[in-house]
C-alpha cells in the first residue's frame, strides 16, 4: 500500500497551527469516507528529517480523487514516500485567483482563512459529490458572513458566494474591497448596489458583483457571483428563495467581540437564541442534499443544545467519529468547534 506525507502549510494563526495537524487529519478522514469510497486509511502525524508531516496510506488514490486532496484547508506539499525519499506530487488546485484575495483584508475578528476553508471543504463533503466538487456551479451562503472570508473562499473555487450582514460597517467594507481588488487585477466585472424590498418594505441594502477569472470567460458569460446584502440575519428568507444554496456555511458570532444580532429595540449577545430562530430560516433556503456547516463558541452553546436546534429543523446532523473531533482554542473566551447537518432529499 502506497504511503503519502502531507506537510502542512504554516500558520500565520499560531495558536491555530498548533492544532493545524489533527484538524487537517479529520478533514482527511472526512473526505476519504464521504467523498473517496473510504480508500484512505491510517492517518496519523509523523516525523520525516526532523520535520512533521501529516502521513496515510491508499493504494488506489486516482487522478481525481488527488485533485479533491489538493483543496485540503492546510496543504502545503504532497509527497510520494518511497522509501526514505519522497517523490513530490503535482497538486491541482481549484483555486482560479491568487490568495490574497482570501488573506489580504485584516480586521479585528476575522475568522482564521484556513479554519475557512476547512469548514466549507467538509461541508461540501457531506453535500456534493465529487464531481460536483470539482466541476464548480456551487451556490453557497453565509448568513453572518462579516466581511467576507467564506464568500471570497467560495470565489476561489468558481463558487457563488452570497452572504447576509447585519453590521451596514461590515457591508460597506466588504463591497468595496471586492470591487478594488477586482480593479487591481483587472478583472472584467459588473457591480450594482440597490435596495431589497419585500412587499414594499425595505429590507436592507444589496450590492451584486458579476465578474470571471479571464476575459474570455466574461465573454462567455461564464460568471461567478458575490453578492452581500446588509440585513439582519433572521430576514434570509425574504432576500433569497426556498431551495436556493448547495451549502451554508457560517462562523457564529462568539458573544465575545461582536454582537449577534441587531434589531430596532436592543443589542443582544445570546448566540443561542439567534441561532435558534436563525436555523429554521436557513434551512429553508438550502435545497434537499444540501448541507449546512457551522461553527460557534463552545462557551456559549453546548454541543448537544446545536445538535437539538439542528434536529428540530429537520436537518440530519453528522455524527461520525471525525465529525466530533475538531474542538479548538482560539483564545481564552473563545473554544470553537464546528458541526455539519445535511437537508434530507
Amino acid at each position: 500500500m502506497q504511503q503519502y506525507a502531507m506537510l502542512i502549510s504554516p500558520s500565520t494563526n499560531r495558536v491555530y497551527a498548533r492544532t493545524a495537524a489533527r484538524m487537517a487529519a479529520n478533514e482527511i478522514r472526512v473526505f476519504s469516507a464521504l467523498a473517496l469510497d473510504g480508500v484512505i486509511e491510517d492517518v496519523e502525524e509523523t516525523v520525516i528529517g526532523g520535520v512533521p508531516y501529516l502521513a496515510f496510506r491508499s493504494d488506489s488514490l486516482s487522478a481525481r480523487d488527488l485533485r479533491l486532496l489538493a483543496n485540503l484547508s492546510s496543504l502545503y506539499a504532497l509527497f510520494k514516500v518511497r522509501g526514505d525519499l519522497l517523490e513530490p506530487i503535482a497538486v491541482e488546485r481549484l483555486d482560479r485567483y491568487e490568495d490574497d484575495l482570501v488573506t489580504i483584508l485584516k480586521y479585528v475578528g476575522k475568522t482564521n482563512e484556513q479554519f475557512t476553508k476547512l469548514l466549507l471543504n467538509v461541508t461540501a463533503a457531506v453535500a456534493l459529490t465529487p464531481d460536483r466538487i470539482l466541476g464548480g456551479g456551487v451556490k453557497v451562503l453565509d448568513p453572518m458572513c462579516g466581511r467576507g472570508t467564506t464568500l471570497n473562499q467560495a470565489a476561489m473555487y468558481g463558487w457563488d458566494g452570497y452572504g447576509v450582514e447585519v453590521d451596514k460597517r461590515d457591508f460597506e467594507a466588504y463591497g468595496a474591497f471586492v470591487q478594488r481588488w477586482l480593479k487591481d487585477k483587472r478583472l472584467k466585472h459588473t457591480a450594482v448596489t440597490s435596495r431589497v424590498k419585500r412587499e414594499g418594505r425595505g429590507v436592507g441594502q444589496r450590492t451584486r458583483v458579476e465578474f470571471a477569472a479571464t476575459k474570455e470567460r466574461y465573454r462567455a458569460g461564464d460568471l461567478q457571483v458575490l453578492e452581500i446584502v446588509n440585513a439582519d440575519t433572521q430576514r434570509s428568507g425574504e432576500v433569497f428563495r426556498k431551495g436556493a444554496f448547495d451549502l451554508i456555511v457560517t462562523d457564529a458570532p462568539y458573544g465575545v467581540q461582536h454582537a449577534a444580532v441587531k434589531d430596532t429595540r436592543a443589542l443582544t449577545r445570546k448566540p443561542t437564541e439567534v441561532l435558534e430562530a436563525a436555523i429554521p430560516v436557513w434551512t429553508d433556503l438550502l435545497r434537499p442534499g444540501g448541507a449546512i456547516g457551522l461553527s460557534w463558541n463552545l462557551y456559549t452553546t453546548s454541543r448537544a443544545e446545536l445538535v437539538a436546534i439542528l434536529e428540530d429543523a429537520g436537518l440530519e446532523v453528522q455524527d461520525a467519529e471525525p465529525f466530533l473531533d475538531f474542538e479548538h482554542r482560539v483564545d481564552q473566551a473563545i473554544n470553537r468547534d464546528l458541526i455539519v447537518a445535511r437537508k434530507p432529499r
